[in-house]
């Protein structure tokens, strides 16, 4: 996947490929809010979508980075689900997930949109936060084409960012990385940052600064 900067979320089918470079999305408000095609029987056709019409990503980040946050705020901006206050960790299904913020199970999730006249669907594979998880994380990975790397602003690079960041850079996908929560009193993003930038070799240019909570820059 070769993501370039500033370049919309839209663009994501269009220019995945598999590659080591870092660069980022700029997500586009022209997104594919209409239903996919439907079969006779009134279902969601995804036959329509060829396979140069469909892409897999995913979201890795250490345990409580906001990944489950993330994908809640994608999905409505994409139009999949409404924007509502109820929308707290939607692909988290079990109540150990919901009660202790971690990811256990890995879900995916569908999104449909269009771009340039094309419509694309793209595909979100989940992935667990947790150590034990690794394999299962790997796995996920080995399925997309690209991924994002989300770290906290307040606490920084940790254990599972590292071991994440190079099963997807083993993986060769393409990363585009995000710092998040960087509207919280405690957050510290030039710190962060330099982290980024010493651990992973990333431009600071490259890194979006946003809130998964709040939606803050998920549309820049």
């Amino acid at each position: 996947m070769m993501l370039l900067r500033a370049q919309p979320l839209t663009a994501v089918a269009a220019t995945f490929r598999r590659t080591c470079t870092v660069q980022q999305i700029h997500i586009s408000r022209r997104l594919y809010s209409e239903r996919p095609p439907e079969n006779k029987r009134g279902e969601l056709d995804i036959t329509t979508y060829t396979p140069e019409r469909i892409r897999n990503f995913s979201i890795i980040a250490h345990i409580d980075h906001g990944k489950s946050t993330l994908a809640d705020r994608l999905l409505e901006l994409t139009g999949v689900i409404t924007k509502t206050g109820k929308n707290k960790q939607v692909l988290d299904k079990l109540k150990v997930e919901r009660d202790r913020g971690i990811t256990v199970k890995a879900q995916s999730a569908s999104m449909f949109y269009e771009h340039n006249g094309d419509k694309y669907l793209i595909n979100l594979i989940d992935t667990p936060g947790h150590v034990d998880f690794s394999y299962e994380v790997s796995r996920s990975l080995a399925a997309c084409q690209g991924t994002i790397l989300l770290v906290d602003a307040a606490q920084g690079v940790q254990a599972q960012t590292v071991a994440n960041f190079y099963l997807a850079f083993g993986e060769g996908l393409g990363i585009i990385p995000m710092l998040n929560k960087v509207d919280l009193p405690t957050a510290e993003p030039e710190r962060a940052v330099l982290q980024i930038e010493s651990a992973f070799e990333i431009d600071a240019a490259d890194i979006l600064h946003i809130s998964a909570k709040t939606g803050l820059g998920i549309e820049q």
